[in-house]
């Protein structure tokens, strides 16, 4: 039967009400005329004003931070800067007449943005030749590095980037920024890297920094593509000669000393046995997508049945090696990745898979020599890849340090498309200068496909955290299967506290500090803002922990309440409830909240978050700031490494919480009572009840421990945090007075007769036999046989 709630709870109730409307309200006005509106605000930060103090216009933020620093503070020596010209919008910065380098915004090249949704800009000042000369950051909205983390830590990272010329040496995509990551910050550093590293690429080769002769002097681009008529067959050595085929030699000696050089410690300690001459590696590669080249090492039939498979415009590469060292790499398994080689070209790069791999057992260009491993690869439809530009082949050499670490170095064989097996489509006019402007000021904006070409951050994230996916995605089956069979798990009453405590520690460890994967507020706020203004996807996938928790969370909502994240998945839940489980232990006293107060206590957090979403409409970066009344930062994501204000209020948090279970959760949450809204529209009441709970039973009430059980009996689903205490009551037939009872009456009415199990007629003979009565007796007799 559904109760109703009482006047203690409506108040409580008429809160959360009140933030469903305001959640509602917020939503509907995400029309495109409130988007443009709430664009202004976002324009006002990221496109501040000039020097003239004239509005900067969408597009130009190098205007808005320039007039802010000293030409010599951008790049060192210059007195003066030019006006902002081209696209990626560049300033030249001069030193007298001598051009001293560039300077320009990230976010003006790429659209790289943070995990606020909102742009991270960073200004960047390079050289003639293209070497970062300074970086610094000037505007962003990370909730992480608004409060927490100094800005200097910020610009230490930053500052790694100085020196790196990413214009003669580009980066491989994927490996590690030049500093290392900030505890705490990942998403943001790394947002930060990829911008520094993709804008300078995109700038120099628009603007034609780097090179020698600059744009200005460039010749007409020639436009040209592979030669398909070209077929005559060439030798193995003929094929070499020409740079068909090219070749990489690592021996011995090379390995060891790259590994001295990496700086890495230990890597030195364990050289590459043999002598210091000796083959380590002999890597050939050729592209036999080339009717010429392909005819001549595979022979007609294997590359005419190679010819009929490739789609129009996809290429093939022959990869072939000799020596100890494996390019296939023994941890390769079937549908798995190569992942010691790598096609990079420019800022673009691929890895090859098993779909994409043929083994090949020998070649049939004359001369050939013998290779231990060959193997025919086509490139994967969706790479960017031109055949008749330069790219090379990165290969990935790792050393065992000890049993957690390894060191890595990479070696890479460098291939060109000899023009012999080219031709010329067609020749395009050079871009005209400017009237009055440098010449690379008139090169052509970057188009949609060269943006986009290069992997999203957000993929390349969640393909390094490909085993961080794996172990949350268990640990969330796990919980499913726990909730699922949750009446036969919790008759077993102590392997489910253990399994419980167990999935506790998981949680804190590895969720919270280790992938640092707490779930805030914050993350709500930024979310119904991006819903009012330019909302994407991509800035919630940059961290893939994170987001499949979200996923999780908004899922559960519905089939059970917001106790599946709060009971379980909170990292800062499990830690009150495992320092209170320890405190029980050593016998601390527990403090038990009167019913009327404790309700009235409750609605403190849907008071905060209304306070913090209200802020939110007006200033997002405003509610992150105050958002730090969740100590969860402080806990868990910076593991109480910060400003001792921040240290002591979540210290004494968790001293409240040591008297009182899970003080923080039932009393001051905002992210609890955010889920608490949403968790109104769950269609399935997975917790089991008797028509006595609390009519005249109290103990269920009485020992939940976060009282979310009303006297009434019912269970208060803003409160629960699905720890299935009830249900060990439910099901416990020595504690659960109304099974106690229940089965005291099955007792009694199952109870044998005095006669049962002995025959019928043995029973029949036994009815007493009356005869006369005799006057000398004074008493009747019964007689038996």
């Amino acid at each position: 039967m559904r109760r109703f709630a009482t006047p203690r709870q409506s108040w409580s109730s008429g809160l959360i009400w009140a933030a469903s409307l305001l959640l509602l309200w917020s939503c509907m006005i995400a029309s495109p005329a409130g988007a443009t509106h709430a664009a202004a605000p976002g324009a006002q930060q990221a496109y501040k004003f000039g020097q003239s103090g004239t509005s900067v216009g969408v597009g130009s933020r190098l205007e808005a931070f320039l007039g802010k620093f000293q030409p010599g503070d951008i790049v060192p020596g210059a007195d003066r800067f030019g006006p902002p010209e081209g696209k990626p919008v560049i300033a030249r910065a001069y030193k007298g007449d001598t051009l001293a380098g560039y300077a320009y915004v990230t976010t003006d090249a790429v659209n790289t943005r943070g995990y606020s949704s909102k742009p991270i800009d960073v200004l960047v000042g390079l050289s003639p030749d293209g070497t970062i000369l300074s970086a610094r950051l000037v505007e962003h909205h990370e909730p992480i590095v608004l409060i927490g983390i100094p800005e200097t830590k910020v610009q230490a990272f930053i500052d790694g980037y100085v020196g790196k010329n990413y214009v003669k040496e580009p980066p491989r995509p994927g490996a590690p920024p030049p500093v290392d990551i900030i505890s705490g910050a990942t998403v943001t550093l790394m947002v930060i890297g990829d911008s520094l590293t993709r804008s300078v690429m995109a700038v120099a080769r628009h603007h034609g920094i780097g090179r020698e002769g600059g744009a200005a002097q460039a010749a007409p681009e020639q436009k040209r593509s592979v030669d398909m008529e070209k077929a005559d067959i060439q030798s193995w050595d003929a094929l070499l000669a020409a740079g068909a085929v090219s070749n990489l030699r690592v021996s011995v000696a090379d390995v060891n000393r790259a590994f001295e050089e990496s700086g890495r410690a230990g890597a030195a300690d364990r050289p590459e046995p043999g002598e210091p001459d000796d083959t380590f590696i002999d890597l050939y590669a050729a592209l036999v997508s080339a009717p010429g080249i392909g005819r001549s090492l595979l022979g007609d039939a294997e590359y005419n049945y190679l010819r009929d498979r490739l789609k129009p415009g996809q290429q093939a590469v022959l990869i072939a090696g000799n020596g100890p060292y494996s390019f296939k790499g023994s941890g390769y398994v079937r549908g798995g990745v190569f992942d010691r080689i790598e096609v990079v070209q420019e800022e673009n790069s691929f890895h090859f898979t098993d779909l994409d791999h043929q083994r090949l057992a020998d070649l049939m260009a004359a001369g050939v020599p013998r290779f231990k491993e060959i193997a025919l690869f086509t490139v994967p439809t969706d790479a960017v890849f031109d055949p008749t530009e330069p790219w090379r082949l990165q290969l990935m050499v790792q050393r065992v340090i000890n049993v957690k670490e390894k060191a890595f170095t990479a070696f890479n064989l460098n291939y060109t498309l000899p023009q012999a097996y080219t031709r010329l489509d067609a020749v395009a006019p050079a871009p005209a200068a400017q009237a009055g402007a440098p010449a690379d000021a008139a090169q052509a904006a970057p188009s949609d496909d060269e943006a986009d070409a290069a992997p999203p951050l957000w993929k390349q994230i969640w393909v390094a955290k490909t085993v961080q996916i794996v172990i949350v995605s268990i640990a969330l089956l796990t919980l499913i299967m726990v909730f699922f069979f949750q009446n036969q798990i919790v008759k077993h009453e102590v392997f489910y506290r253990r399994f419980r405590t167990v999935f506790l520690i998981f949680t804190l460890f590895w969720i919270g500090w280790y992938a640092q994967a707490q779930l805030s507020v914050v993350n709500v706020l930024t979310f119904t803002t991006s819903l009012r203004t330019d909302f994407s996807w991509e800035y919630f996938l940059m961290d893939p922990i994170v987001f499949i928790l979200w996923i999780a969370t908004a899922m559960s909502l519905l089939f059970w309440n917001r106790g599946a994240f709060c009971g379980w998945l909170c990292p800062f839940g499990a830690l009150q409830e495992l320092t209170n489980q320890a405190a029980r232990k050593l016998r601390v006293p527990q403090i038990k909240v009167p019913h009327g107060l404790n309700t009235r206590l409750a609605g403190l957090k849907y008071l905060i978050f209304l306070v913090l979403f209200g802020i939110s409409l007006y200033e997002l970066g405003t509610a992150e700031k105050f958002a730090e009344v969740e100590p969860f930062k402080t806990a868990i994501i910076l593991k109480f490494v910060r400003d001792w204000p921040f240290v002591i209020f979540a210290a004494v948090l968790l001293l409240a919480g040591l008297f009182i279970e899970r003080f923080y959760c039932r009393y001051l949450c905002p992210l609890g009572a955010a889920l608490a809204i949403p968790a109104r529209l769950r269609i399935f009441d997975w917790l089991r009840r008797y028509k006595t709970c609390g009519n005249p039973c109290q103990l269920c009430a009485v020992d939940c421990p976060v009282q979310a059980i009303n006297p009434e009996g019912d269970i208060n689903p803003n409160e629960c945090i699905q720890c299935l205490n009830c249900q060990q009551l439910y099901h416990n037939d020595k504690r659960c007075p109304h099974l106690i009872q229940k089965n005291a009456k099955l007792k009694r009415h199952k109870a044998p007769p005095p006669d049962a199990g002995i025959p019928g007629e043995i029973v029949a003979s036994r009815k007493p036999t009356v005869r006369p009565r005799d006057p000398s007796e004074s008493e009747p007799v019964s007689s038996n046989p």
